[in-house]
């Protein structure tokens, strides 16, 4: 398994022919009080699909009147492909399980999600479960039109075998300050037990940028996003450091400037990685890793450190004809219950309030995931504004051209990338 990628598409202009789906279009209205079937849709992942498989049979056993049909996202280039063509169509599910934050905006124009905000208790339901993580997820208009579900906070996972080659500690490494991380870094490389010390996608794909340039700078920062009330935040002095932090990598070798056709961390090709709680089911004991926060620039408390998400959140479609029983199940899936049983299932964060208080049991039984369930409370998402692709395409290109290939300088690749995101960001 590789790192969760995905990849968004001018959905609007495709032209699948998708099957139409109970609660889908059809030929009855849209009915935010009806009630009746209703159909979803869930990742085709195979620890999803058991979680998806068990809630659905929970809720149609108490609910005969309401049932609940689930099947597999339908295959495409991309899910987020399949899903704006279904919106086009008319015929997508009334929820879809496997919903990108930035592709909402996308959604939201084409006219295709319900306003959560607009049932009686929207707006409660969601802050009281995710608290003030919640506000990130917000439209420019204030309300909701995706349900913020479970996060994959990223951080540095280490291979420990490696460390202790190259003659550093395994189980207290050095990489809290940008310094010690570099300092590191220059030791496996110089002990030769990688190829590279870290190996980020060095690839053009605008949502690259998510797993290397974007968690430090929420780290950086304290949580700040990219953008804030239409502007870009990033062309400042935090901005500086850590794109200069990750020339450097580049620079020195200690990261890679060409695609790795695999996973470099499980293959042994670099000795660390930035990913998820996803992570540790699938390296298991194929690795003997450690996981650390990310890095900053002087060191920073774990306790206080943030990092990115890497959401997956669920949209409610305004073909679905039955949309008080779908918010009756969206609020079903993401109740506390099924909460504790998703973590069960697949190890990925709920983004619920003080999660590992909520689940002890769990993360005693789990001590490897901990610290990704404290970590989930510290997370940024990627900003919630229209054009919301094409900005992180924008910095992509940027970022590529000055920090991974080393054409130009770092302060010029700021302001001139903050320029091109304002003007996107205003709409131009």
């Amino acid at each position: 398994m590789q790192r969760r990628t995905l990849v968004i598409a001018a959905a609007a202009a495709s032209t699948l022919a998708l099957t139409a789906c109970g609660g889908g279009g059809g030929d009855q209205a849209a009915d935010p009080e009806g009630r009746g079937d209703i159909t979803i849709w869930y990742s085709n992942n195979e620890q999803e699909i058991t979680w998806g498989k068990q809630m659905v049979e929970a809720w149609n056993k108490d609910n005969p009147d309401e049932q609940v049909k689930a099947q597999e996202i339908p295959a495409g280039s991309s899910s987020e492909e399949v899903i704006g063509a279904a919106i086009t169509a008319g015929n997508a599910p009334c929820l879809i399980f496997n919903t990108a934050p930035a592709a909402v905006p996308q959604f939201q124009k084409q006219g295709g999600l319900v306003n959560l905000s607009d049932f009686p208790d929207g707006d409660d339901y969601i802050t009281e479960r995710s608290g003030d993580l919640a506000d990130q997820y917000r439209s420019e208009d204030g309300s909701f039109y995706q349900m913020p579900w479970k996060s994959n906070p990223v951080m540095i996972f280490y291979n420990k075998d490696m460390f202790q080659q190259a003659g550093l500690d395994p189980e207290n490494p050095s990489l809290s300050t940008y310094d010690e991380f570099l300092q590191t870094a220059r030791t496996l490389k110089e002990k030769g037990v990688a190829q590279y010390a870290i190996n980020p996608a060095p690839t053009s794909e605008f949502f690259q940028s998510w797993f290397d340039f974007y968690p430090l700078y929420a780290a950086q920062t304290g949580g700040t996003l990219l953008l804030e009330d239409g502007k870009a935040t990033f062309d400042s002095e935090e901005g500086k450091a850590v794109a200069e932090f990750w020339r450097t990598l580049y620079e020195e070798k200690l990261a890679g400037q060409e695609q790795y056709q695999g996973d470099a961390f499980a293959d042994g090709y670099a000795a660390m990685s930035i990913v998820g709680p996803w992570a540790i089911s699938v390296y298991g004991d194929g690795v003997n890793w450690g996981s650390v926060p990310i890095p900053t620039k002087d060191g920073t408390d774990p306790a206080d450190t943030w990092t990115f998400s890497d959401a997956k959140n669920v949209g409610m479609f305004t073909a679905c004809e039955n949309q008080a029983t779908a918010w009756d199940v969206l609020k079903f899936a993401t109740s506390e219950e099924q909460d504790g049983q998703w973590l069960e299932a697949t190890g990925q964060m709920p983004l619920r309030q003080d999660l590992t208080g909520t689940f002890p049991d769990y993360f005693t039984a789990n001590p490897a995931y901990e610290v990704f369930g404290d970590q989930a409370a510290r997370t940024v998402e990627v900003p919630n504004v229209p054009n919301s692709v094409e900005i992180w395409q924008a910095f992509r290109d940027g970022y590529s051209k000055a920090i991974i290939f080393g054409e130009g300088d770092v302060d010029s690749f700021l302001s001139d990338t903050a320029a091109k995101v304002d003007e996107l960001a205003a709409g131009n």
